[in-house]
């Protein structure tokens, strides 16, 4: 592994071998069970010159500081995905510098695509055998398009009830998909299957949960990178994460302190967790250790971050950068899924919805400034599940055979201009 000493615990620092990589930290188990990160030797965090203008704009633009080499990447061309203006929202909600950086325009139309690609880059240059996953959606979707590249097995565990696009998404990939009835059962066959057969895991698979694969979350850095770099080398004031177990938090956090020690950039963001039960809200009102495990009080439309509980790792980083969480709810999540595709032409998942419900509640507390900047992270497509965005929408206008009645129709409705009684 290209500059790699081993895997280090988020929480006491402890170093592990690279091959640690399905464990938590067994130093603080008995506290609170803590995710480990790729640790670098003193080669990586040096000066060095920003990327040309000759290198690709993809994730692999950035390949001389992730774990694996760009000659060794199972890749799909992911990354260099667009930073867009939210000039409208911005505008409605008194913000002049407001973004959405598109997860959705990655191969598989979600940021699980740089986790995914890290991970099973690093499963092939260890000599996996098969590659597994817990996963709702995203996640499975992406572990099965690359172990698909790299021509590695794919089983994806998950559970009834899963939106049925993405279950489709990862079987078209050739992955071998199982549902089961119960959640929990799901981590269950896939923690039996790694410790009992040496598949390699890209996600969470034993609770309490304590994050992904440390290869994969390597490839969450890039967002920072990118970032950076589409605002011609500034750093955001805030970045705004919809968060379940907080992979791309930490990600993020660490791609912004490799700029400073690269001397790209001069400073760090704070960061915001948008997240559904209030797991993270909780704990930094406590100033509790670690994150409790919520009581479930309604079923969520972002299942996507739906876990009752979060993490040490996600909890570390929003202390660390002096930022905060935030809790949605389901109403809160659509109404600006359709405020953002209606006035920015960006249909997005409800979980990355969250992120705008955040910033709203940010700037009416007085916490956001009119002039700070903003970086919301928009992790994936609508098109991922259009039957909760259906139930949102209302009736369908549906017109007869009959154009007079038609064309009444359309005008009453004001489709048409004109008086209807005229008509």
């Amino acid at each position: 592994m290209t500059n790699v000493t081993g895997l280090k615990c988020v929480r006491c620092q402890t170093l592990f071998s690279i091959d640690h990589y399905s464990q938590d930290c067994p130093n603080c188990r008995a506290q609170v069970r803590s995710n480990l990160v790729v640790s670098y030797d003193e080669t990586l965090r040096v000066k060095r010159p920003k990327p040309g203008s000759a290198s690709p704009w993809t994730l692999w633009r950035y390949g001389d500081v992730l774990p694996v080499s760009a000659a060794e990447a199972v890749s799909l061309n992911e990354g260099g995905t667009p930073l867009h203006r939210l000039d409208t929202i911005g505008e409605e909600l008194g913000l002049t510098q407001l973004y959405g950086k598109d997860e959705s325009r990655n191969p598989t139309w979600s940021f699980k695509d740089r986790l995914a690609c890290l991970a099973v880059s690093a499963a092939k240059k260890m000599g996996a055998k098969t590659i597994v996953s817990s996963s709702s959606g995203n996640a499975g979707a992406a572990a099965a398009a690359y172990a698909c590249k790299a021509k590695i097995p794919c089983v994806v565990f998950t559970f009834k009830g899963s939106s049925g696009p993405m279950l489709h998404q990862m079987r078209a990939y050739g992955a071998q998909v199982v549902a089961v009835e119960d959640k929990k059962d799901r981590w269950t066959l896939m923690e039996h299957a790694v410790r009992n057969f040496g598949w390699f895991p890209t996600s969470p698979f034993f609770g309490p949960v304590v994050g992904s694969n440390p290869f994969g979350i390597e490839g969450y850095k890039t967002l920072a990178y990118e970032i950076a770099e589409q605002l011609d080398w500034r750093v955001p004031d805030w970045c705004v994460l919809p968060v379940c177990y907080g992979d791309a938090l930490v990600g993020m956090w660490r791609g912004f302190e490799d700029m400073m020690a690269f001397g790209w950039t001069d400073r760090m963001p704070k960061f915001v967790a948008a997240e559904v039960y209030g797991s993270l809200t909780s704990a930094l009102a406590d100033k509790a250790d670690g994150p409790r495990d919520m009581q479930k009080t309604h079923d969520t439309v972002a299942v996507s971050i739906g876990a009752t509980q979060g993490t040490f790792q996600a909890l570390d980083i929003v202390r660390r950068s002096n930022g905060t969480a935030v809790t949605a709810s389901n109403d809160e999540m659509m109404n600006w899924q359709s405020k953002l595709a209606v006035r920015q032409g960006l249909y997005v998942e409800p979980s990355s919805a969250a992120t705008l419900v955040a910033v709203e509640k940010m700037k009416g507390t007085g916490v956001l400034k009119s002039g700070d900047s903003v970086v919301t992270l928009l992790t994936a497509s609508g098109l991922k599940d259009t039957a909760t965005t259906a139930k949102y929408q209302g009736e369908q206008i549906v017109l007869p055979a009959n154009l007079e009645t038609s064309i009444r129709t359309l005008t009453e409705r004001g489709i048409f201009p004109g008086d209807p009684s005229r008509v």
